[in-house]
């Protein structure tokens, strides 16, 4: 497996995921046709297939124009169907299809859109999980409420520690000041923080990240932690709760 990153519109990443023995060639999200063709170009790949995580504009603007110029087969969320233009198959959380010979697991993970789902590649330990989970942050809660959310990022959660997180924006910069917080005592976060700030400042991408480091930074996907709780005096609330406070203070960060 062959992974080529770069920027679309403002701040979307755009991800090519190439299988050299098929020469089957996906992108995740479809953000904005240039910076697709030109990484495309560049690589000397064909575009097989979209896989689609959500139904934003920001994630499937360039949809139709790369299924007219390359044929590629669209793949995205069931929930969202009608919502996806261009949409060839629509995957349900718990299905499996095959990218040449890897297994691709679908989790449906509800929060920022009703039917948001990200793409689990097994054996290569790869997550895309475009506006689910983000460098030291989630996705905004635009469509479920809070609670909902927390499920979903419990899903991403037991994976393998190892596994290499792709997220949908360069957000990494904004969630790591906020996170400290909420967590500011973390001495592995205040850390990573300095590298943070040290690659954008070197207009370096923060991207990937993996579950382990999001475990232990991440203030989300951490919400019952005793520490993060007493920061926030919320030591009798529920994690949903906990989470809910969580990302409502960053709403308004």
């Amino acid at each position: 497996m062959e992974l080529d990153v770069f920027l679309c519109r403002t701040d979307n990443f755009g991800v090519l995921v190439h299988d050299a023995e098929t020469g089957f060639t996906a992108a995740i999200d479809a953000p904005e046709e240039a910076p697709i063709l030109e990484a495309a170009t560049r690589r000397g790949w064909k575009i097989t297939h979209i896989f689609t995580t959500h139904h934003h504009t920001d994630h499937v603007a360039a949809n139709l124009a790369l299924k007219e110029r390359f044929g590629c087969e669209i793949i995205g969320p069931i929930n969202e169907a009608v919502a996806i233009p261009g949409l060839d198959r629509a995957m349900a959380g718990g299905d499996s299809f095959l990218f040449g010979d890897h297994t691709v697991n679908v989790i449906e993970t509800p929060g920022h859109t009703a039917g948001h789902i990200c793409y689990h590649f097994v054996d290569d330990k790869l997550l895309f999980a475009a506006d689910t989970l983000f460098a030291l942050g989630c996705g905004r809660l635009f469509e479920r409420p809070a609670a909902d959310m927390w499920h979903s990022l419990q899903k991403l959660a037991v994976l393998p520690d190892e596994t290499a997180v792709y997220f949908g924006h360069e957000y990494t910069l904004s969630n790591a000041r906020f996170a400290l917080t909420v967590d500011p005592d973390n001495e592995r976060l205040k850390r990573r923080a300095a590298e943070i700030e040290a690659l954008r400042a070197e207009g370096k991408f923060t991207i990937p990240t993996t579950l382990g480091l999001e475990k232990e930074t991440n203030p989300f996907l951490r919400a019952a932690d005793p520490v993060i709780r007493r920061n926030l005096v919320m030591e009798g609330k529920t994690n949903e709760e906990v989470f809910a406070e969580i990302r409502k203070r960053k709403d308004n960060f």
